[in-house]
Parts: C-alpha cells; structure tokens; sequence
C-alpha cells in the first residue's frame, strides 16, 4: 500500500475538488483518494455533495480532527467546541500535545478503542457534520490498516 498526503489548507469543499483534480491528472494511479476535514465553521452539506459526485471519500471530524485523537483515550458523546473542550482534555493524556507536531507513537495504542468509540453512537459515514461530536476517521483508518 502507498499512501500519499497532500495538503490543502482550505474550505472542504475546495479541498475536496482539489483531491478530484489531482486524482484525475494521475490518470488511474490511485485506488481511492480521501479528503479529511474538520466542521470548524464550515457548511459540510456541500462538500458532501461534490465528494460523492467526484467519487472521493470524506473522513469528516465534528468538531475537529482533535476529537478523533482524543478517542484513542477515552470516549466522549457530549457535545465540544474544539479548542476549549477536546484540546484541554487530550492535553491531560498528551501533555506535549502539539497541533502541528502530532507523535503517532502517543496514539498507536488507543487505535483500536478509537475506532471502536467513533463507531459507537452508529451515524452513517458522512453524516458526521450533522453530530456533535463524531469522527469519520475510523473508516479510512479501517482501510489503512
């Protein structure tokens, strides 16, 4: 398996077309192409919409990709904002916790608890904009391992 990450730091539903583009320009060298994204202040509905007519799978975190890191510690069904919920509190299980430097060594224990976690409350993949909180992470996660 060969795993590519591009970054696009944008709206979803740019990032989403953008994934498109470049799937597109490779002429069939990708199995599948995966967009995540976070809700932050986004309207998801849209780039829901363009990633099943573009054929790109969306692994979307609500509130933030953070609540996908805080699973691999402890399960959360409450309602977060992202920056004074789930950051204060996986800061308490990775106390260096680092946005920008994230340590897979700090979350490969918690992967399958993760998993088990985000699936859970039981949303259908890509619904996870209407649910707070909810990952989609799991799923693309899932097809990696």
């Amino acid at each position: 398996m060969t795993i590519k990450v591009k970054a696009k730091p944008a709206d979803p539903d740019t990032v989403v077309r953008h994934a498109a583009r470049l799937r597109d320009a490779a002429a069939d060298s990708y199995d599948e192409v995966w967009c995540v994204v976070d809700v932050d202040e986004f309207d998801l509905a849209k780039a829901v919409v363009t990633a099943r007519r573009a054929r790109v799978n969306l692994a979307i975190s609500n509130p933030c990709f953070e609540y996908w890191l805080l699973l691999h510690f402890e399960a959360c069904t409450a309602p977060l904002t992202c920056y004074s919920d789930v950051a204060k509190r996986l800061r308490k299980h990775v106390p260096g916790y680092d946005k920008s430097a994230l340590d897979f060594a700090d979350y490969a224990s918690g992967v399958d608890a993760a998993v088990e976690r985000a699936l859970k409350p039981g949303h259908t993949l890509t619904t996870e904009h209407e649910h707070n909180p909810a990952t989609g992470v799991w799923a693309l996660v899932q097809k990696v391992l």
